[in-house]
């Protein structure tokens, strides 16, 4: 929801596509920059405590941020300070998405039994698109009720956020402190870096749905971009904005829901592949849609096919992953695809800006089907993927 705000009030600022690029890039440079330390940090520290400290940080962020788009001090600063001190605090927001990844991802795998880990992460992923699903449309429909103007909305839709932050900082102590299986405590920080970045580098499975996956957020990353398809080509505002930012999160909830019934794990590799393929496909209808309805279609099915293969990888990650790894491999992750989505907003901002905002849609759709084809033509090892044993495994270990 925070996100979604702050893209309305910096494109409203700017009228720059260019600037929502720049969004993605102040966050994705110390989420980059940090990821394999706060891997490691996090298979060093017990994770409760951890969460609730990237939390309490996290919540003086949206205060920030209200405070910063208070009518009165918009109107005392100029747009470019307003804007400046917005990037930096997005910036610091990045610091803080390193941790947050690794952390949660190590915390469900302590308190779920592993017999249950594909079903497990079917229903965290779930749970996420439900926040995906209310946080866009309520960000959209709040800047329109709450004010009598965008700017009145947009302050008081960033209180809204900073008390329910404050509110999941409390949900979380219902959670007691886990044990900590590191069985290196106090291993070199480069080694330790070393071992994580060795470990994906030699698992095909883990390696493969890495990279599929980041390539269809990279070249994918059309939502970055809602804001000028919202204003200014299919012209619905930001009611219009908020209905088109939900409609992926809705279909990839759908689908999600649909998977904690409907087993994964057989064919695993070519599902990945086909779900990816359809990904690409929405993207580029709904670059072309100059139609409203269609666009909204577009981008439900283009989170229908993100949410199948959102289960996929993370099922993936789940089974293959020890438990004493799984904060440097969740921050592995977290460079491959979690980081690609802020560079992907980078990547669209600048393709639009050189391009054109069709045009660099319909590329970034095009470029996802081209990745698609060449991986399952050059990697049989990954179309012949199947997790039916790891599960069985599992199983009889729990």
């Amino acid at each position: 929801m925070q996100f979604i705000i702050i893209e309305w009030q910096v494109y409203s600022i700017t009228k720059d596509p260019w600037s929502l690029g720049l969004i993605g890039l102040m966050e994705i440079i110390p989420a980059f920059s940090m990821a394999l330390f706060a891997g490691h940090i996090v298979d060093q520290k017990e994770k409760r405590n951890l969460l609730a400290l990237c939390i309490a940080a996290f919540s003086l962020i949206s205060l920030g941020l209200f405070l910063l788009t208070s009518p009165t001090l918009v109107a005392d600063w100029s747009s470019k300070y307003v804007l400046y001190a917005i990037y930096a605090l997005v910036f610091f927001g990045g610091f803080l998405r390193s941790f947050f990844g690794p952390t949660i991802f190590s915390l469900v795998a302590l308190i779920v039994p592993k017999r249950v880990y594909p079903n497990a992460a079917t229903w965290n992923s779930s749970i996420r698109q439900v926040a995906s699903v209310l946080g866009p449309a309520f960000a959209g429909f709040s800047i329109h009720w709450l004010g009598e103007n965008d700017q009145m909305g947009v302050h008081w839709s960033l209180l809204i956020v900073f008390g329910l932050v404050m509110f999941s900082l409390l949900v979380l102590f219902r959670i007691g402190k886990q044990p900590i299986l590191n069985p290196n405590i106090g291993e070199p920080v480069w080694q330790s870096l070393k071992e994580g970045v060795q470990f994906v580098r030699n698992s095909k499975a883990i390696l493969g749905a890495l990279t599929l996956d980041m390539v269809a957020v990279l070249f994918g990353g059309a939502v970055a971009l809602l804001p000028v398809f919202a204003q200014d080509i299919l012209e619905v505002g930001s009611e219009g904005f908020g209905v088109l930012r939900a409609a992926p999160a809705v279909g990839a909830f759908l689908m999600m829901f649909v998977t904690a019934y409907l087993p994964i794990s057989k064919n695993a590799g070519l599902k990945l592949l086909g779900a990816i393929f359809g990904f690409g496909v929405c993207i580029i209808v709904f670059g072309l849609s100059s139609v409203f309805w269609i666009s909204v279609v577009a981008l439900f099915f283009s989170g229908v096919t993100d949410g199948l293969s959102m289960v996929i990888r993370q099922t993936i990650l789940q089974l293959k992953t020890p438990d004493h790894m799984r904060g440097r491999v969740s921050s592995v992750n977290s460079m491959f695809v979690g980081s690609s989505n802020e560079l992907g907003a980078f990547e669209s901002g600048l393709t639009a800006k050189l391009m054109g905002t069709v045009t660099a849609v319909v590329f970034g759709g095009t470029m996802t089907l081209i990745v698609v084809i060449a991986t399952a033509i050059g990697s049989p090892y990954f179309r012949k993927l199947d997790l039916r044993a790891d599960v069985a495994a599992h199983e009889n270990e729990e």
